[in-house]
């Protein structure tokens, strides 16, 4: 009896301050969960932004991803397009064609997100590709520096594209970003545009996944995105001509055509003691076809405007160029051929800016 009124009062308080903690705890964890709920909303959307036809469990879409600003974005490759055989084959084909370059530099990449973001290694393929050297500090371990160096490099890499029509998909925040989309648009577009001499697998796309925020919300879209479509649509030629048919289906009328323009150029060329046995090679540096448009247009061609003995890749192409700017002059459409076309001694482009040249002044003595 006498443990009872011990026992008793001693159990009572215990019990309203269990309730008293429980209610309290309550009132707590409701609004924690509120909070926890909406984040995890969040989530959930980006989680499910693949929804069909995938499985959405199948999904690598990390909490960080869709952790958004309002009105921010990002962008992230479907995981069943990084298992595609021809994205897979895109990804070797490049990181090979890179190390083959690199090779006296001792450079070797494995992955591309996380070789080429910090602009080191695309600083020394550009360097090596336009044989150029850039202004840039060798090294950085910094990310504003990792950046201006970016910078830097894809200014120079613009310069040579977008007087060709290329369109810039990429910019330094997405490739010091590692966006795998971005980096392998880049490379695509060196590749074509220095003649690789790599065979990119043709028409791969990727699925992407694209997450924004809105209003507090994240809204998902779906978008296929195109990585390379075929050779010679990638290179600019959009139409096929003669040429092309002459090259697949009669090469035995390749050579008759050749001694045709050959006849055709050193019929004007002999008038300066010069003339051509090898029409690729001949026209590469370009300063045939400076002379040659002289001398069908009947005029002198400042030596100051052209490199009348060029060393380099860029000297060679300027020269080409300044040829192909002086057919414009002259009346022609600009060529079908790119400038580094011609100095990569691709007789297709070779043949069809000198069948030009043909057709307009072939009765010109």
């Amino acid at each position: 009896m006498s443990a009872a009124p011990v026992r008793s009062p001693t159990l009572r308080p215990h019990r309203m301050k269990k309730e008293e903690s429980f209610l309290g705890k309550l009132g707590g964890t409701l609004a924690r969960k509120k909070k926890a709920k909406e984040v995890s909303d969040l989530q959930e959307e980006g989680k499910n932004a693949i929804n069909a036809p995938m499985n959405p469990s199948t999904v690598d879409i990390h909490p960080e991803d869709t952790l958004l600003e309002e009105n921010e974005e990002r962008t992230m490759i479907d995981p069943n397009s990084k298992e595609d055989p021809k994205f897979k084959e895109l990804i070797k084909v490049l990181i090979d064609w890179i190390n083959d370059v690199l090779v006296e530099e001792r450079i070797i990449v494995k992955q591309l997100e996380e070789d080429l973001y910090d602009g080191q290694v695309l600083q020394k393929l550009l360097e090596k590709l336009a044989d150029r050297k850039l202004n840039v500090a060798e090294v950085t371990q910094s990310e504003i520096g990792q950046k201006q160096k970016l910078q830097t490099v894809l200014e120079a890499v613009h310069d040579l594209l977008r007087p060709h029509g290329w369109t810039i998909k990429w910019n330094v925040d997405s490739i010091h970003g590692k966006n795998l989309i971005s980096i392998l648009h880049l490379l695509v577009a060196l590749a074509m545009h220095f003649r690789a001499p790599i065979r990119l697998p043709e028409h791969v796309s990727v699925q992407v996944v694209v997450v924004r925020k809105r209003e507090g919300l994240l809204q998902t879209t779906h978008v296929s995105e195109e990585l390379t479509t075929t050779t010679e649509m990638m290179m600019g030629r959009f139409e096929r001509d003669a040429f092309d048919t002459l090259f697949d289906h009669a090469p035995d009328k390749l050579s008759v055509v050749k001694k045709s323009l050959i006849t055709f150029v050193n019929k004007h060329l002999n008038k300066l003691n010069l003339e051509v046995t090898e029409l690729e090679t001949q026209f590469a540096d370009g300063v045939y076809l400076v002379l040659l448009m002289g001398l069908l247009e009947d005029y002198f061609v400042p030596l100051h405007n052209f490199y009348l003995t060029p060393e380099s890749f860029d000297q060679k192409v300027h020269n080409v160029s300044f040829a192909f700017e002086l057919m414009q002059d002259g009346g022609l459409k600009k060529p079908k051929a790119r400038p580094e076309d011609v100095v990569n001694l691709d007789l297709k482009s070779t043949l069809r800016v000198l069948y030009n040249l043909f057709t307009k002044y072939k009765n010109v003595e």
